[in-house]
């Protein structure tokens, strides 16, 4: 009896501290992956398509959500940034306290006339990014991106195979969300919200 009432109790020692991690902003409240105290994506300094050179620090006490892409992508970069797009919406205005940032893993083709033109067509809020080669490549390894470029019928019809997921920031600039591919609006609106509450 005693050993099956000690059980008991540890049983609901184990409860409790699971029901309060769980209201925390730290509990399991995300539906993407929390990364929280990751090693990686700690920053960027890369110019913005205005020439400007943007780092995490000019978004300080917004969210940030980074995706790395290309303009002439078929699918998963339109997708991922009308996802976007319609969490904005669906944010109403707590939208104004978010930032998304496009960084193109193809600045060869990626000039920032064309990224100033594609980027906002998806939101005027949104941003791209633009490196030279050695400025992606460095930004990618900090990020753990991966690219790739693929030929294509000609020289310039290339495909670029990347990573596809997204990181999300706090506003403090701490990375603490990872979003997989084709996770939708809902799961962008809903831990952007989680975040923003969490301040």
């Amino acid at each position: 009896m005693g050993i099956a009432l000690k059980a008991l109790g540890v049983l609901l020692v184990a409860m409790l501290a699971f029901a309060l991690a769980s209201c925390t902003p730290q509990g399991a409240t995300f539906q993407s992956s929390d990364v929280t105290g990751s090693t990686f994506g700690r920053d960027f300094a890369l110019p913005d398509f205005n020439g400007k050179e943007r780092t995490l620090a000019d978004f300080r006490g917004k969210a940030v959500v980074v995706f790395f892409g290309y303009t002439q992508c078929p699918d998963v970069c339109p997708t991922t940034l009308a996802a976007l797009a319609e969490a904005m919406k669906r944010l109403g205005p707590e939208a104004d306290r978010v930032q998304v940032l496009f960084i193109t893993v193809d600045p060869e083709r990626d000039t920032p006339d064309l990224l100033s033109k594609y980027v906002p067509a998806f939101d005027p809020r949104f941003v791209g990014l633009r490196g030279d080669a050695e400025q992606t490549a460095r930004t990618a390894k900090e990020f753990k991106i991966l690219y790739q470029k693929q030929p294509g019928a000609s020289p310039g019809s290339y495909t670029m195979d990347h990573s596809a997921g997204t990181f999300i920031f706090d506003p403090q600039g701490r990375l603490r969300l990872y979003v997989g591919l084709a996770q939708g609006p809902d799961v962008f609106a809903h831990d952007l919200r989680e975040l923003l509450k969490a301040g």
